[in-house]
């Protein structure tokens, strides 16, 4: 399955991702606000393993579907919908793109696809999106996509030795329509 909007393609990841991969996840500045550390050589290939497996469409809560982004010929970064709820039809979106593409509007712009590709195409009713409440790049994305903030959880999680506070944001598929 591949999603496409106007500069990106969203596709399955393949074993030659593994530098792009790789790339991104070494660096300590994109991983700041994610659940690891940098990633050696052979951790990245475990992820992208993991990747590598979760290419259908999800359809029981818990299951995932990730997408390698590409602009032009470049494998760029990594994005996801995960189904929380089949029943309530809700499901999160996540992205890591590589620090050399910020600010180029490409995570908002696989966002909004992913947004898509949730409310017409598995007729989900809510998709939220969670962030660190101090990554304020994400929360930036995530309020252009359309979503609203809907809770801030303080000091809600143990993440890298620390007690870190989360914020969470939502959008519904009428909200999405309109």
């Amino acid at each position: 399955m591949e999603l496409r909007t106007e500069r990106l393609l969203l596709r399955p990841f393949t074993p030659d991702d593994l530098t792009a991969l790789h790339s991104w996840h070494s660096d300590p500045e994109v991983v700041r606000y994610l659940f690891w550390d940098v990633l050696d050589l052979d951790g990245a290939r475990d992820l992208l393993e993991r990747r590598l497996g979760r290419v259908t469409v999800p359809e029981a809560d818990g299951e995932s579907i990730h997408f390698a982004v590409r602009y032009g010929t470049e494998v760029i970064g990594d994005v996801h919908l995960e189904l929380l709820s089949a029943e309530q039809r809700c499901a999160e979106i996540g992205y890591v793109f590589g620090g050399a593409q910020a600010g180029r509007g490409f995570a908002g712009e696989a966002a909004r696809e992913l947004l898509r590709f949730g409310f017409d195409d598995l007729a989900l009713h809510r998709i939220v999106g969670k962030c660190a409440a101090e990554h304020r790049a994400s929360q930036a994305v995530l309020r252009k996509i359309g979503m609203r903030q809907e809770a801030h959880f303080v000091e809600a999680l143990w993440v890298k030795d620390a007690w870190v506070s989360e914020q969470e944001w939502a959008i519904l598929e009428h909200e999405w329509r309109g």
